[in-house]
């Protein structure tokens, strides 16, 4: 679920405002869609005799309460800066994304434990209309997974290329749960045991899903350097401030959708500080003009001398 290419995300972008708006929009889309599908499932569920089409409806409500915590965390990542929180807000986005890992582990968990209960609990023929609520569910959940990746990728949030994997994943346990109707409705009462089984097989997707959810989440609070490509871009961007001798170090690390880069310059050792702090301010103009997507810079200023090792090779990419 992680961007191949953040740099491109930066391109054509006049302000991150459009990206909240476009992955909010996203989310509630999905949070209308998961709703529904929830509702018509468990209804389904409860009165064709089948706990694989109630588990995968439990697995919708869940995704619906899910997306309810990620319009929150997209509003409040948006909120201006404060004394509590100089940097502004707009991590809370990874903090929603490993609570909501925490809500789908506990759901599989519970899928689990109630599937492999029911093996030996004989079930009713279910109705042929419960193949096609399954059906239709498979159809709809890959659209789903579709448009959420693609806004995903455009906007760069976590939270959004999360859902799209999300959906992905029920459209997968939805079909396993088509496949497990199928084999009981005309395999007989005799093989009612399908029916745990596609649960059983929700259960480890959700489980999944909410583990590769949470590892990325937190990976994120973690501060990992961003993508390759937009940390030269935005070393080659500095590098060519009047006055910038050489990039000593460079971290870029993504809060939300935005970013926060650390760098550190180095600049003539003879130079008076008044100097050198223009430089710096022209640095940080420089790259938060050229990439929208940048939220904050803080600049080092370091002692050019030619007799030290390259500079840029003190700095990882």
């Amino acid at each position: 679920m992680k961007l191949t290419d953040e740099a491109s995300l930066i391109d054509g972008i006049a302000s991150p405002k459009p990206l909240y708006t476009r992955a909010a929009r996203a989310t509630l889309v999905g949070l209308v869609a998961n709703f529904s599908l929830g509702v018509t499932k468990l209804i389904a569920g409860l009165v064709g005799g089948s706990f694989a089409l109630v588990s995968d409806a439990i697995n919708s409500l869940g995704d619906s309460l899910s997306s309810v915590v990620t319009l929150g965390a997209l509003w409040y990542a948006q909120t201006p800066a404060d004394d509590e929180h100089p940097y502004g807000h707009t991590r809370v986005e990874a903090v929603a994304g490993a609570y909501i890992a925490v809500l789908i582990l506990v759901t599989g968990l519970y899928v689990g434990i109630e599937a492999s209960q029911r093996f030996a609990v004989t079930r009713p023929i279910p109705p042929v209309w419960t193949l096609w609520i399954a059906a239709a569910n498979v159809i709809l959940k890959e659209a789903l997974y579709a448009y959420n990746r693609r806004v995903g990728r455009l906007t760069g949030s976590t939270a959004m290329l999360a859902s799209a994997w999300d959906h992905r994943c029920d459209a997968l346990t939805s079909l396993a749960v088509l496949i497990g109707l199928g084999v009981v409705r005309y395999a007989g009462p005799s093989y009612g045991w399908a029916d745990s089984a596609a649960a059983l097989c929700v259960a480890v997707a959700i489980l999944w899903s909410g583990s590769q959810l949470l590892k990325q989440s937190t990976g994120e609070l973690l501060d990992p350097q961003a993508d390759g490509d937009l940390v030269g871009r935005i070393r080659r961007e500095s590098e060519a401030v009047v006055g910038v001798l050489a990039v000593e170090k460079l971290w870029v690390r993504k809060t939300g959708i935005e970013y926060l880069v650390d760098i550190h310059i180095q600049v003539d050792p003879e130079m008076s500080v008044d100097a050198g702090h223009r430089i710096s301010h022209e640095v940080k103009n420089r790259l938060i003009a050229g990439f929208a997507l940048v939220k904050d810079v803080l600049v080092h200023l370091e002692p050019y001398h030619r007799d030290e090792p390259d500079a840029a090779a003190q700095s990882s990419p």
